[in-house]
Parts: structure tokens; sequence; C-alpha cells
């Protein structure tokens, strides 16, 4: 049985795996999503145990339909959950947006999870923003506590307005571990039910739907103030905290190991903020400092209510660049604030180091796994460009989201872009819109194909683009740990599911050239690679070979090994594989294949010039 279906009063959670437990507590009947690190252990955790519970969860191919799916479940009274990364927003907020203006029956929240500090790779986007554009009621959570309690009390809130609620965690709090107070697991039976209803669900209608919006908006800030959140403390300092999220932890610890006197106010709903509170605060103190990570996003509203009710609090953040707006807070941010408040030199409290004899570990670039599919493409790429005597650098090569963009670094250093799921495809038309006579390559992986690549794969056959798109299929959704794809042929739950083969939907697209190459067979994949880039229009290259990690599950291994006798120590395996496997004997001047790492894929074989790399008995 899942911990997440313990009925202790009291067991250890991630943030995640909180948002699943109030998922469980509060009756969802749908849950839908898109893997995003780091909001993907929801799904992961939930489908474990949904035949068991009844409960509908999936990957979607896309966050957009994610949320299309939710918002269905819920418009038939049901409760609904989409989860997302702060990428995947955006590509949700099309239809997220509208489905604001309508509104639900049963209750939609939708979990998003930011990145300060850019742990998953991508921009530190600030999801807030998103909450005021879409008129949609938001909690921001600062511990995996909050993350079940306020997934509970977001779809409560959800069904007491008829309408969407967000819920916004980071990084910090999504992947820590704390002990949360658990409630009783509920499940909710609804008959479903869905009225015909042109003025709330078609947009033609959309300004008495602004109107309702705005409304919901005001009812759900009432219904917060009167249960216990958006906590306010005075003291007889003078002095104030106003923060939201992980920041605010932050301060709590600080304020009980310094033993500060200050006055605070934890703001819980983000959207609206409690204005009214906020002016309380405001006009008790003479400074305020303001504490959240990213963008001066409560901030602005402090310095606003402030600004029109004429007082003169000093207010301490990132608009008089105080306090950073990049990063994640730690102890030293958030006590550089408290220092400007209190003007005083506070101490840093010590935090754990390595302790002695222990190594600190060691900085390394990217690179793929031993055995992955990508190093024998990226491979091919290079070599087939080199034997049609174009120049390193000389070709551009878009690159996507996922493992794929590894194929950035050292010793490949193939990918020269990196924008958002599906883009390789689109710039590398404009590329050659823009005048670029040399040949563009596109590379993305499957996933990522799936999710945003064919709408421009269509775009560039509808426009006769000399363009080669090479999709790197290694059959799962790896990068954030092996979800599925349409083209794995399993569901998020196991079940069996049609393969929806990448070259078939290429094919569909009218792609006159389709092929699939085996990356692991290097003098075949450079052959069709070299055809693809002579072909006068769109070509698509599928070249498939299964994440390595999956792979050796389910074969038997047979590792290569150098034989030191043929060996002539020229580097050549290293040099252009960059293997993780592969190591030099400095003494012995030799390569060194070491049999725990090696998955047999036999791309370095392929390459030795003396063929001293054999296959063991």
């Amino acid at each position: 049985m899942s911990h997440i279906l313990q009925t202790k009063r009291r067991c250890l959670l991630s943030g995640n795996e909180a948002v699943a437990r109030g998922v469980l507590e509060a009756g969802v009947h749908v849950v839908a999503g898109y893997p995003g690190t780091p909001s993907t252990e929801v799904i992961d955790t939930l489908r474990k145990i949904a035949k068991k519970l009844g409960l509908h969860v999936e990957w979607c191919v896309n966050e957009k339909v994610a949320v299309e799916v939710a918002a269905g479940a819920a418009w038939a009274g049901k409760r609904a959950l989409a989860t997302m990364k702060m990428s995947g927003l955006n590509v949700a907020s099309d239809s997220l947006l509208s489905i604001a203006y309508s509104g639900t029956d049963g209750g939609l929240v939708v979990y998003v999870t930011d990145d300060p500090a850019a742990h998953a790779g991508m921009c530190e986007q600030d999801s807030r923003y998103y909450a005021k554009l879409g008129v949609l009621p938001m909690f921001d959570v600062s511990s995996p506590q909050e993350s079940k309690d306020f997934i509970v009390k977001a779809f409560d809130l959800s069904e007491k307005i008829r309408g969407p609620v967000m819920v916004r965690s980071t990084t910090n709090v999504a992947h820590s571990y704390f002990p949360v107070n658990v409630g009783e697991i509920r499940k909710i039976e609804r008959v479903p039910s869905f009225k015909k209803d042109i003025y709330r669900y078609t947009k033609v209608y959309s300004v008495q739907q602004h109107i309702d919006a705005i409304k919901r908006l005001n009812k759900a800030l009432k219904l917060v103030e009167n249960g216990n959140m958006n906590r306010m403390h005075f003291s007889d300092s003078g002095v104030g905290v106003i923060g939201c999220g992980v920041a605010f932890s932050i301060f709590e610890e600080l304020k009980t190991k310094l033993n500060l006197n200050v006055s605070w106010l934890k703001v819980d709903l983000i959207n609206p903020v409690p204005e009214e509170k906020i002016k309380e605060f405001l006009k008790c103190n003479n400074k305020v400092l303001v504490l959240e990570e990213l963008e001066p996003v409560l901030e602005s509203e402090v310095r606003s209510i402030a600004s029109l009710n004429r007082l003169n609090t000093y207010i301490i953040g990132k608009l008089n660049n105080i306090m950073p707006r990049i990063g994640e807070y730690s102890y030293s941010t958030v006590v550089k604030g408290l220092n400007k408040l209190l003007e005083e030199k506070l101490r840093v409290p010590e935090t754990k180091k390595l302790g002695k004899g222990r190594m600190n570990p060691l900085v390394r670039s990217l690179t793929f796994c031993p055995g992955c599919p990508h190093r024998g493409t990226y491979y091919a790429i290079n070599k087939a460009l080199s034997e049609l005597r174009f120049k390193k650098g000389e070709v551009v090569v878009t690159g996507d989201i996922g493992c794929t963009i590894i194929g950035i670094d050292k010793p490949f250093e193939t990918v020269w872009t990196e924008v958002a799921m599906g883009a390789s495809i689109g710039v590398a038309q404009g590329l050659r819109l823009g005048g670029i006579k040399e040949p563009v390559i596109a590379t993305i992986g499957d996933s990522t194909f799936y999710h945003a690549g064919v709408p421009a794969l269509i775009n560039a056959v509808q426009h006769g683009i000399n363009l080669t798109v090479v999709v790197l299929d290694n059959r799962w959704v790896a990068m954030t740990g092996h979800q599925p794809t349409p083209g794995t042929g399993v569901t998020a739950l196991g079940d069996k599911a049609p393969e929806i083969r990448i070259e078939d939907i290429a094919k569909a697209c009218k792609v006159d050239f389709v092929k699939v190459i085996n990356p692991f067979n290097t003098e075949e994949s450079v052959k069709t690679i070299k055809k693809a880039l002579k072909h006068k229009g769109v070509s698509v290259v599928v070249s498939r070979g299964e994440c390595a990690l999956q792979w050796v599950k389910e074969h038997k291994i047979i590792p290569y090994y150098v034989d030191w006798v043929t060996c002539i120590g020229c580097k050549v395996c290293i040099r252009e594989w960059g293997c993780p496997a592969i190591e030099w004997v400095k003494e012995k001047k030799k390569a060194y294949i070491a049999p725990s790492l090696c998955t047999g894929c036999s791309l370095c074989s392929q390459t030795c010039p003396v063929q001293a790399i054999k296959k063991r008995n």
C-alpha cells in the first residue's frame, strides 16, 4: 500500500506527495497533467493507487489538453485536478483563461510549480501573474503541510464560488519532506450532469462572463478571510514582515532562532490579496519588509495599497533594489532584508556542513547515460555533416526540451538552440525563411514531438520549407522519470494502449521523406541522414532506440571491454563518445570500459580504428 494511504495522524511526505494526499482527502475524481519537474511526482504518486481507489489518472500529450480534460470533468459536476510546471502553464493558458470566465460546477484546481534558481533547466517564471491575468484565486503554499491543506481548501473554495482555483508551489516545497498531519480520505459520489448554456460556455458572451469571474474572485477572498488564513500578528516594535510562500517559512524559522520581536502578516491567498488586512498592517508599522521569491507581485500590491490610502510606511523589497528578483531565498537572503528592517547586523544561523574526510561532489558537465541512443544520433548527425563537407559549426541544429538538449555539450556540441516544447521545428523554419542557405536540422524528442511538434511540422510541409527534422525517439518521457508517451503503448496506469508512431504521423502530414533509423547502427544512420539532408522539402528521420535505463530492465547485458594488447591509446572512443562507462587508465595509457556501467550498445566499438573494443563472452 502506498504511504500516502496511511491512516496515521502524521506521516512523512514531500510537498508533491502531500498534494496527492490532498487529492484523496478532497474526493477528487479525475487527475490529468503532463510530466514536468518539479510537479511530476503528484501524478506519479497517484497512478500507483488509482485503480484501487477508482480514480482516473492520466498523462496527457500536453498541459492544454490536461486542463481541458479536467475542465470537462468539472463541468460534468466532478472534482478534477490538472498538474504542470510553470512552463506548462504557458501552454495551458490558452484554454485556462477561457475556462476561468465560464466557471465550473464541480471543483477544478490547477496545481502549478514554479522553479526559482531554475533547477529544472527552464526559466524562473512567476506563475502568480497568470492568476491575475485569468481573474483566478490562487493559493501560495509555503510547506508540505500547506500543500495538502490548500489542495483540500482549494476544491472546497472552487465549488463555493463555482470557478477554477489555482495552487502554486515551488521546487523548494514540492521536493522537501516534512511530517504532515493528514485527514480522512473521502470518496464523493456524484451523478454527472451537463446542461446546455451558450451564455456561459461560449465566448460570444465573454463580457458578462468576465463580470461573473470578478464576482467569483471577490467572493473567494471573503470566504478565505472567514477561515484561518491570511494570518496576522502584531508586536510593539513598529516594524513588520509581509510574506508568502517558502520565503515566509524561512522568516518564521529565523524569527524563532533569532528571537525576533516583529509584527507579521502571512499572505496565503496571493490573488486577490487581503487588502483590508494589508492596510491595517501598514497603518500599525513604520517599516515593512516584503518577502517573496521571484517577481514583486505581492510587493506591488502592498505599495499600491499604501499609496491609495496615503500611508507613509517605508516598504523594503525588490522595487528599491534591496531584495533579489532572482533565485531561491535562503537564510542569508532573508537576513539581509531583516538587517535593513531592524537596522542592525543579525547573525546568519549556521547550517550543517559536510564532516571531515567527506568529499564534496565533483562538478561535471551534462552527459548522456551509458547506452543512451541519443549519443548515437548526434554522432551520426555530426558525421553526416562532415562527410557532406560542412565545417564544424556551419550547419544550424535547433534543439528542444528534454534529454535531447544534452547534445549542446561535449563531445558532440551539435545543438544550438533551446526555446520551448516543439519550438525547434518552428525556429528552424524561421531560419530558412530568414535566408540561411546551408541545411537546417531540427532535433526534437518523441514526447516533445507529440506535445507540440506536430503543428510546427504541418506548417513546414504546408509552406514547402527545406528542412530536416530528426526525432530522437527513446519511447519514454525519460528526463522526468520515464512516463509513457503516445508511442510507448501503455497508459499512466500500465494498461495497454495503441502505439501511435511518429513516422505514421509524419506521413499523414504529407512528408515525402520519412525514414526510421537505429541509432546503434552508425553506418546506416549516417547514410540515411545524408539522404535526408539532400532531400528537397521537409524530411523526417525517426531515430528509435529505447532509453537505456528502461532497456536494461528487460534485457540481458553483455558489456564490451578494451583489449589492451590491441589498443593503441588513441582516445578516439573517449574523445568522440564521452560515455561515462569509458575511462582512461593513465598508468597504462589505455582506455578501460567499466563493466558495471556498460550497456553493450556497441557504439564505441564501431569507431575504434584498430577494433580493440570487443564484446565479452
